[in-house]
């Protein structure tokens, strides 16, 4: 696109786009950071805008990237171009962050990093250095870039607040994967007709023939590259073979153009061209041994590729147009193109860049050739030790294709899958299963295909289409290899409980599995744990519960090496909580949140957090659990997947008695299609409402959700909360013999655990539903014991239930204590409708409590963010730690931290514990 010749350096027609580029400049040299993706048709102008950035880019320093189609499944190769220039400054990086950017790059040697924890070092890395001066990042054809160089820059630009930090993409639509939809985005269009007619003047000046240029600006719809390419082959007066009768699409087009072009070189330079468009680094020297190597005079080719207008040479070789590429590839007969990489591939060092010389030699490959399969296979063990699942997989789909022996194929081709399916390619590894099933696998192999194929059915679907490939395949490994099988066993029994009633008797079938799997003569802590699960699930709750309670000691006193809490201790927690066993729930569901944010094993957080917010819940400390919820959120933002934040609101949201914010919560993970066939559902938001309906007193409504959500009891967790709902909700209506059911399971479950939670709880239903004559005597017994228990949320409701039984018993005086010492703590956990229901029960024996508004407000507005930030901050963390914890920079933490001081009116980090309490209070 052509320069407007206007003073300020303006693209021709593009004076809104431009204005929207030096609004971001101005921001970061303000303080702001922001982002922006430059979205268009090949052509349309988004490369002359990263260019016009560049040049308004004063006092700023500037990073270029590019994406290039043949680069797409190397990993990291977007990332190393971002921070190659910053290599200085990762001494200053958070030991994590730096090893896990260090690791990521081949620097050094390590298991293979999280990808947001690379991404909050590179967040880190650009706030760093824009201390110095400004930064922008240029990242032109992203839609190229490798996934998890992709997913990197999305994660860094939707952080980018208080940094001096410019990101700015150009993406070509439409885009093979949708990396950036998230991020702001100006759609680039095509010229005005008044512009395009002055742009097509400044190459063809009275030359063409005026129904040729209407031609021209009509099939170029304002695209600025076809308005300056389409006249170059026609002759002025030419009227034959009019512009797009041949229905080309307009890139189509652009491209033909160009290698009509390319065809009109001398043959040494369409050669040049060539090994340039093989090698997308543009790396000069490099091209020079390439070159020589097939008998090229580079400097003499260069020049002519450079006069005709299709490269420039600024140390590094760079084409044009990504679409002058392209016609320089696919020009090319797939001989030229093999020799090309060949040499190429010799032209590289393989101590320096292996894997680069390796794809060149597997492009040059002309028939499977096994030593080239093999260097692929171990190609992408070194991308794994590095991260790299997305390259991994295309290494070993690549090398699958190059074998030549049947079976080797299969294996690769379910290895490529494996690989596929971690880096979330679903598709893509389905097809190279169904590749793989094409082979003579070994039984071994054909269990293992069945192991991926289902793990890929639960993310990608439900966990009751996954369910049984994951129990055959474990089944079949069993033979093979005991402790993938065990594994795959724990997978079904997360994918039976999750998937709850609708899956038949799926977890009936696990469990009777897993009881018939040969186990060691020294059996595992895993081991116990899997067969006292099956146990209760085969045998009864009583059964299995003792192995289930020794296996909870050994790993509540063992130090677990990071690999097995990571792998383990969601469903150890899980169980704990099936268990009643309260100390342990809280205990080891309070390691592995900070075991999984330490190591930011994002995979398993947002599931630790769930089990850690609801321990909080029943602890009482619904603060705590809101902090825990916008955590769960904050990692769903990051990930792209809310599922289980929205579950981590409806464990917490009915509590306060909002109803149509509880209901809204309610009403999202009931219409979540990701969750929909999953029978666990039903019984999260069956308790769910119970809780919300029995705390604002509507005992009908909560009945009816409660039986709902007790209805399998072998779910357990939720489904035994949801039985001591419908009690509670029994009987307030009067009718408590519609509870007995569920108030037996409750005390049978009691018995068998012991635990105070457990005893307490039975206490309570049983004071509700029981014997008259004993239900002074329970009600004692639970107050005594959930005391005990820690489970603070059921002590306070077990004051307000015997207050409410002593009032109509007409022991008021009684009555008076226990409803005042319900109604304050209930008041204080924040759950507002039991408060209010102990409140009026306080009246009726004439104690009168104020009614507490509705717009009570303590005068400070704190966001949600804001007040998560300056809690941690009274907790003692530090801003790279807060930083650590939230995804978000040193530097934006300290912005939101500033902005707490002003509103709390304090001027010292030590005095933020004290005035939260305050306004707390």
């Amino acid at each position: 696109m052509q320069r407007s010749g206007e003073a300020s350096g303006r693209l021709l027609g593009r004076r809104r786009e431009c204005a929207v580029v030096d609004d971001l400049l101005q921001a970061a040299r303000d303080g702001q950071g922001a982002s922006m993706v430059l979205r268009g048709e090949p052509g349309i102008g988004k490369s002359a805008l990263i260019e016009y950035a560049r040049a308004s880019a004063q006092g700023f320093r500037v990073i270029s990237v590019a994406g290039v189609e043949a680069e797409t499944e190397l990993a990291f190769g977007g990332l190393h171009q971002l921070c190659a220039p910053l290599l200085d400054r990762f001494a200053q990086l958070r030991a994590p962050q730096r090893a896990a950017l260090e690791t990521a790059f081949g620097m050094s040697a390590g298991s293979p990093p999280d990808r947001f924890l690379v991404g909050l070092a590179v967040l880190s890395l650009l706030g760093d250095a824009a201390q110095d001066e400004p930064v922008i990042c240029l990242v032109d054809d992203a839609q190229w870039l490798d996934q998890i160089s992709a997913q990197t820059l999305a994660f860094v630009a939707r952080r980018l607040v208080a940094e001096r930090v410019v990101l700015l993409f150009a993406e070509r639509v439409p885009a093979p994967r949708a990396f950036f939809e998230r991020l702001p985005a100006l759609q680039i269009v095509g010229l005005a007709d008044h512009d395009a007619r002055a742009l097509l003047q400044t190459v063809a000046p009275g030359q063409l023939d005026v129904r040729i240029r209407e031609q021209i600006l009509a099939e170029a719809r304002g695209n600025p590259l076809a308005i300056l390419e389409l006249p170059r082959d026609r002759t002025p007066l030419s009227t034959a073979d009019p512009v797009g009768a041949d229905g080309q699409p307009l890139a189509s087009r652009i491209e033909t153009g160009f290698l009509h072009r390319i065809e009109n070189l001398a043959p040494a330079t369409r050669k040049l061209l060539l090994v340039a468009a093989a090698e997308p680094v543009g790396d000069a020297a490099l091209l020079q041994r390439a070159g020589e190597r097939m008998g090229i005079d580079v400097d003499e080719a260069a020049r002519e590729a450079e006069n005709a207008g299709l490269v420039t040479r600024r140390g590094m070789v760079r084409f044009r147009h990504p679409l002058v590429r392209s016609a320089a590839y696919r020009g090319a007969t797939p001989q030229e193109r093999r020799r090309v990489h060949q040499a190429l591939a010799d032209a590289i060092d393989p101590a320096s860049d292996p894997d680069r010389r390796l794809w060149h030699l597997a492009s040059a490959a002309p028939e499977p050739a096994e030593s080239v399969a093999t260097q692929m296979e171990q190609a992408a063990s070194r991308s794994m030790e590095r991260g790299g699942v997305a390259a991994a997989a295309a290494f070993l789909d690549r090398a699958s294709r190059l074998t030549p022996d049947p079976t080797a194929r299969g294996r690769r081709a379910l290895a490529a899958a494996q690989a596929k399916s971690q880096a979330g390619a679903y598709d893509e590894a389905l097809e190279l299963l169904d590749i793989a099933s094409l082979s003579p696998l070994s039984a071994y192999d054909e269990a293992r295909t069945d192991l991926v194929r289902g793990r890929l059915q639960f993310f990608s679907r439900s966990a009751a289409k996954g369910l049984p490939l994951l129990l055959s395949a474990a089944e079949r490994l069993e033979n093979f290899d005991p402790k993938l099988a065990k594994k795959t066993y724990r997978d079904a029994m997360y994918a039976a409980l999750t998937a709850g009633r609708l899956a038949g008797g799926s977890i009936e079938q696990v469990a009777s599995s897993v009881l018939k799997m040969t186990t060691s003569s020294e059996p595992t802590r895993s081991d116990l744990l899997l067969v006292g699960l099956s146990r209760v699930i085969a045998d009864g709750y009583a059964a299995g519960l003792p192995q289930i309670q020794r296996t909870l000691m050994s790993y509540r006193t063992a130090a677990l090496p990071p690999d097995e809490a990571l792998g383990w201790l969601p469903l150890v927690c899980r169980v704990a909580h099936n268990a009643w066993d309260f100390d342990t729930w809280s205990s080891l569901s309070g390691s592995l949140v900070e075991l999984a944010r330490g190591t930011g094993a994002l995979s398993v957080l947002p599931s630790a957090l769930l089990l850690r917010l609801s321990n909080r819940v029943f602890a009482g400390e619904l603060s705590v659990a809101d902090s825990l919820v916008a955590e769960a959120a904050n990692v769903g933002d990051v990930t792209g997947s809310n599922v289980l934040a929205h579950y981590a609101a409806l464990v917490v949201d009915p509590w306060k008695g909002r109803e149509s914010q509880a209901l809204r919560t309610i009403q999202t993970v009931t219409d979540d299609f990701l969750l929909h066939g999953e029978g666990k559902v039903s019984t999260a938001t069956g308790w769910a409402a119970a809780v919300l309906y029995n705390g604002l007193g509507r005992y009908d409504e909560a009945f009816d959700a409660a039986r709902r959500g007790a209805s399998y009891p072998t779910e357990m967790g939720l489904s035994s909360s949801a039985m001591v709902e419908l009690v509670w909700g029994a009987a307030h209506l009067g009718r408590p013999g519609d509870a007995i059911t569920e108030a037996r399971r409750v005390v049978e479950m009691a018995a068998a655990s012991g635990t105070d939670w457990a005893l307490g709880t039975a206490a309570l239903v049983t004071a509700m539903v029981g014997n008259e004559r004993d239900t002074d005597g329970r009600y004692r017994e639970a107050i005594d014991r959930l005391e005990r228990g820690g489970t603070r949320m059921f002590l306070a409701r077990a004051h307000l239930s015997y207050g409410e039984w002593l009032r109509r018993s007409g022991r008021r005086s009684e009555a008076r204590r226990n409803l005042d010492l319900a109604h304050r703590m209930l008041s204080t956990f924040g759950a507002a409708a039991f408060a209010e229901r102990a409140r009026q029960e306080l009246a009726a024996v004439g104690v009168q409590m104020p009614k507490p508004s509705q717009d009570a407000s303590t005068g400070v507005d704190l966001t949600q963010q804001e007040a998560r930030i300056a809690q941690l901050a009274a907790d003692g963390l530090t801003n790279p730690e807060i930083g650590a914890q939230l995804f978000l920079s040193a530097h934006t933490v300290e912005w939101h931290l500033r902005k707490v001081f002003s509103k709390l009116g304090i001027s010292s980090r030590k005095d933020i514990g004290a005035r939260l309490a305050d306004l707390q209070a």
